[in-house]
């Protein structure tokens, strides 16, 4: 099983990394202001306008560490890869799985299984741990709702028809989604999701930390062997990474949208951290946006026993298990893939 290892983020838009033999150095305005060893890296993720060097490329394509280009707002724009790698036969099985729904629609299935019961399981928390605060009996309502939906998606037999059911039920949940902010309501009031931009501050949020999740899923179905842009339950586009948007799906709710509702509610993020760009669109600052990476990555270093292996595990390797186990899956090992239903 991957190590959780460390992930750099370079967060200040002036910086310029290099390769220095097998230290990453950082500079500013043309001077060295830090070195990292190479081989201690799991992953780079810029945020940064200046760029890398030819060199550093070169460097974690061949070590494989990962290294991924995303705007200061939070948007994904590309992935520097090496030469493929991964047992060819898993690709290849992949390949044909996703070609035919007959066979694609229970993975896909699986997805938006997970998704639901653990939206379903944010809501049930808010109201147990929170029931003074919050309407009960409307977060309730949502909460049966998507437990309808959950028998539906299992008998459903298209992925069209899935996707329908995802749709409805991410409605439902971000319809309630305002009553689990509890602080800074003026500031991080939730009136729907929007996105490309983002027009509030909690959709900055969330979208910032949405793209760090697809991140860590595409990082970890390369590792496994798998290729992140085919899928199951969204469909195939240039550029896109379908599949970790696939298996993302399942781990918004615990990933990103409770820590987003702790940032928020425990006063870590305040309003006075982001920006109104001209479009309309809100940004998170600099400072801000260093706490919130700061508090991902704190985030993953928690534990938590995965309900299918049924032990004690760092939060950050649940990507890596579950692109684990969607191998396994395809190769015959295991007769179904078990999404992660948070407990």
């Amino acid at each position: 099983m991957k190590k959780l290892l460390n992930v750099l983020y370079i967060t200040s838009p002036d910086t310029y990394l290099s390769l220095d033999g097998e230290n990453i150095v950082l500079k500013h305005e043309e001077k060295p202001t830090a070195r990292l060893p190479l081989h201690n890296l799991e992953q780079i993720v810029c945020f940064n306008y200046q760029g890398v060097s030819p060199g550093l490329m070169g460097a974690c394509a061949e070590r494989n560490i990962g290294l991924c280009f995303v705007s200061p707002g939070g948007r994904f724009l590309a992935r520097v890869e090496g030469r493929v790698r991964g047992n060819v036969l898993l690709r290849k099985k992949q390949y044909a799985v996703s070609e035919t729904e007959e066979q694609s629609i229970a993975i896909a299935a699986s997805f938006v299984l997970g998704k639901i019961s653990n939206s379903r399981k944010v809501l049930n928390r808010a109201v147990r741990d929170h029931a003074l605060l919050v309407d009960v009996e409307r977060l309730n309502e949502v909460s049966a709702s998507l437990k309808e939906m959950l028998r539906q998606v299992k008998a459903c037999g298209a992925v069209s028809d899935l996707m329908g059911y995802e749709g409805n039920a991410a409605r439902s949940y971000f319809d309630v989604f305002d009553q689990m902010i509890l602080q800074q309501k003026e500031d991080f009031h939730f009136a729907g999701r929007n996105r490309r931009p983002p027009l509030d501050r909690m959709n900055a949020l969330l979208s910032f930390l949405y793209t760090l999740l697809a991140n860590e899923c595409a990082s970890a179905l390369e590792t496994v062997g798998l290729d992140p842009y085919v899928g199951f339950l969204h469909q195939d586009r240039p550029g896109r990474p379908s599949l970790a948007l696939d298996v993302m799906e399942e781990l918004r709710p615990v990933f990103a949208d409770r820590l987003a509702l702790s940032m928020v509610n425990l006063r870590q993020v305040t309003g006075s951290g982001f920006v109104e760009k001209e479009s309309g669109g809100i940004l998170m600052d600099d400072e801000t946006r260093k706490k919130v990476l700061t508090l991902w990555q704190e985030r993953k270093k928690d534990q938590i026993v995965h309900p299918f292996l049924k032990e004690k595990v760092n939060f950050g390797l649940i990507p890596y298990i579950q692109a684990l186990l969607l191998a396994r899956h395809l190769r015959g090992d295991l007769d179904a893939y078990p999404p992660f239903f948070w407990n």
